[in-house]
């Protein structure tokens, strides 16, 4: 079973490398304005990254095998089991990767994205493809946003920062690449060390609109709005219909109370955008702003 194949939120996780920034930014890639009665998109999904919080021990994969079990029909259960042994049993690559891909799609009917996952990080590692790492990889930090169990987040955030690593190993210049994996450990529990490796993806290349946009959005969550809006009108002067900048300064200026020059951005944004219920999401969230 090839990655997507897998049903699990194929919406969202066909996004690879640069558009998993829609974990951060749901507005620019995941065809969701934030409603006005809620958090805005980009301090819901910052703040869990930038707080720290996180527990000093992961989940063991073990209990959480352990737990799913004890919820899954009798039928399911011995087919997961059948598919167990033959791991165990395989000896060549090839098929032990494709009893992973079925333990994945077994348990993604199940609805447990982040067995689902586990089992095509695990094939992928086998395979050793940049693509089914990155899939598998992404997968983690999708279901993340999903996740209110802060020791199920932290282990799912270190098993994606292991799949990106191998990807990167595979693709060193693919800053996309970093700037998920960056995202990944924020969620981990080590903020400072995600915002370090998107420094790290600009200084090299200051046009990468992404890791500008992530970090700004970063900015914002920790109440520096003034850095925000310098770090975006400086990405605006060469990209000015950028909509997620568009977006995030907009944000930035609410945040310091220029509703006024919040709605001109917002409005600006509309302009960039044809999906008529993206424009109907805006123009909600406008008269909230105003």
């Amino acid at each position: 079973m090839q990655p997507n194949n897998l049903g699990v939120r194929k919406s969202q996780v066909l996004l690879t490398g640069v558009g998993i920034v829609a974990v951060v930014l749901l507005f620019a890639f995941g065809r969701t304005v934030p409603k006005p009665d809620k958090r805005t998109a980009t301090t819901a999904a910052a703040a869990p990254m930038m707080g720290g919080g996180q527990p000093g021990v992961a989940i063991d994969f073990k209990d959480l095998l352990a737990q799913a079990k004890q919820n899954v029909p009798a039928s399911s259960l011995i087919k997961i089991t059948s598919l167990e042994n033959k791991v165990v049993r395989g000896d060549v690559k090839a098929q032990q990767a494709n009893v992973f891909h079925e333990l994945a799609s077994a348990w993604d009917s199940l609805h447990q994205p982040p067995l689902a996952a586990y089992y095509l990080g695990e094939a992928a590692k086998l395979e050793n493809s940049e693509k089914s790492l990155t899939f598998a990889a992404n997968l983690f930090l999708t279901d993340l946003q999903q996740v209110d169990n802060q020791d199920l987040a932290k282990w799912e955030a270190q098993q994606a920062i292991a799949l990106y690593d191998k990807s990167i190993e595979l693709n060193p210049d693919n800053d996309s690449l970093r700037i998920s994996q960056a995202l990944a450990y924020m969620q981990s529990g080590e903020p400072m060390v995600g915002v370090g490796k998107l420094r790290a993806v600009v200084e090299k290349n200051p046009e990468n609109l992404d890791a500008q946009v992530t970090l700004a959005n970063l900015a914002i969550t920790s109440g520096q709005y003034d850095k925000a809006i310098d770090r975006l009108e400086g990405v605006l002067k060469n990209h000015p219909d950028n909509v997620k900048a568009l977006f995030v300064l907009a944000e930035a200026y609410k945040g310091m109370g220029n509703k006024e020059k919040a709605v001109q951005l917002f409005e600006r944004c509309k302009q960039n955008v044809k999906d008529p219920a993206l424009i109907k999401e805006i123009d909600d969230y406008i008269a909230d702003t105003k």
